[in-house]
């Protein structure tokens, strides 16, 4: 006998599986889908020019050999190393250590290092930790990187904005912004931001910029969680700023790492720098420490074969990221010249069109004289051919309304070119229009 289907009212549902944030995604991947001939500036995907599936192999035979010759593992234990769960704060942990005091100017133990499944686990562990009361919120930039917004609406955990200027964040204004928050009985545990080429923004923060929203941040005893996917990506060699947590000398920072862009997004390998101290019942220990504590609850551990993948990738190349993505830096540069370029052949005499310029990174964010909306990328796809992501999903401003953002990481410049003249022949549409 056939029993009735169970049928789940969303009404009883956690409220966060409709939120806006969580459903951007799922939009975006599912009409990229639908529309696969269309040119895509919306994901921030990297080049895939350089995968070569024969890498995967040699990176992980760099590795076993680095377990016997430098840890002095036997077969044995190289077995358990690669085939067993593992130590749930990592086993790649001093080669990360190494690559960031040798890249970044970060010194940490590599104890004060928790190695994730994504940044996006390591952005979800922090959360989780500092959500200690229903007072509790974290500020964030806006705009801000849809993935903070989704993994703080799944802890309930509030989101209080900071707009961005023209130059990206204003000290003066994040201070403001925390006393506003505590004055209305909040408490303000940290600021989310991405200093270099922001994701969606573009914006990069100088080095003054740096020292004094560190010294906010001790005034007025809050945390940065510095998101770093994008700062090897610059269009010049000179002028790299340090690094938030490389300025910080008082453990205000929290340092989330992604190894998506420079390594492979394949193989799904984060980390956090956490190495805040942490007091009370149960003893000193490192926020790390508290952090693994929820990961086994999570993710138990990260996969070690995807780390020794990585790792093996880093000890090819000295323990030097910046050395493994020199070809992939210089795809990045030329593809946003190209863009940058093609968007002031366009559009230089456009009116209401503008875009901003950032350094390097991937994305560009371009203003329109009209709404940018859901139902206008569907039909930029149909009509037009060309995919592109509407800034509404970064932010509630007015301005974010008439915004779209360009990403032109994984495209080649004839790609991008084509992509430009579809996206010209929309906005010619659109300001014809009767309604514009």
């Amino acid at each position: 006998m056939n029993r009735p289907s169970v049928l789940l009212d969303r009404a009883d549902l956690h409220a966060s599986l409709s939120d806006p944030a969580l459903l951007s995604m799922t939009f975006l991947n599912e009409i990229a889908g639908r529309f696969p001939d269309a040119v895509s500036f919306a994901p921030g995907r990297p080049v895939e020019d350089f995968f070569d599936p024969a890498d995967l192999h040699r990176y992980l035979d760099t590795y076993i050999e680095h377990l016997t010759t430098e840890k002095g593992l036997d077969a044995a234990g190289v077995r358990r190393e690669l085939f067993q769960y593992g130590r749930t704060k990592g086993v790649v942990h001093e080669l990360i250590a190494h690559q960031l005091e040798r890249d970044e100017g970060i010194t940490c133990d590599p104890e004060a290092l928790l190695i994730t499944v994504g940044a996006q686990e390591a952005l979800w562990l922090v959360l989780r930790a500092l959500r200690a009361t229903p007072r509790d919120v974290v500020l964030a930039t806006d705009p801000a990187y849809v993935g903070l917004t989704g993994a703080a609406r799944l802890l309930d955990l509030p989101v209080r904005p900071v707009p961005e200027g023209p130059r990206g964040l204003r000290p003066e204004q994040v201070r403001e912004r925390i006393r506003e928050v505590r004055a209305a009985g909040e408490r303000p545990r940290a600021l989310y931001l991405v200093a270099d080429f922001s994701n969606p923004s573009g914006h990069s923060l100088d080095v003054v910029t740096r020292l004094e929203l560190l010294e906010v941040a001790e005034q007025e005893d809050v945390l940065l969680l510095e998101d770093n996917p994008y700062g090897w990506f610059r269009l010049s060699d000179t002028g790299r700023p340090p690094t938030l947590k490389a300025l910080d000398t008082g453990q205000r920072v929290v340092h989330i790492g992604s190894l998506a862009k420079t390594c492979f997004p394949g193989a799904r390998v984060g980390f956090a720098v956490a190495d805040q101290r942490v007091t009370g019942p149960g003893g000193p220990a490192l926020l790390a420490d508290e952090l693994a504590r929820a990961k086994s609850m999570l993710t138990v551990n990260t996969s070690p074969v995807s780390q020794a993948l990585v790792g093996g990738m880093l000890l090819e190349h000295d323990g030097s990221l910046l050395g493994a993505n020199r070809r992939q830096i210089g795809v990045y540069r030329r593809n946003l010249r190209c863009l940058l370029e093609g968007l002031r052949r366009r559009f230089a005499e456009a009116p209401g069109v503008s875009w901003s310029s950032p350094a390097g990174g991937f994305f560009v964010v371009v203003d329109v004289p009209f709404a940018v909306t859901d139902a206008l990328v569907e039909e930029a796809a149909v009509r037009h051919g060309v995919l592109f992501t509407p800034m509404r999903h970064f932010s509630g401003s007015a301005r974010a309304a008439r915004q779209l953002r360009l990403s032109c990481s994984s495209l080649d410049p004839d790609r991008i070119e084509d992509g430009l003249d579809r996206l010209a022949a929309l906005v010619r549409a659109q300001t014809a229009a009767p309604d514009a």
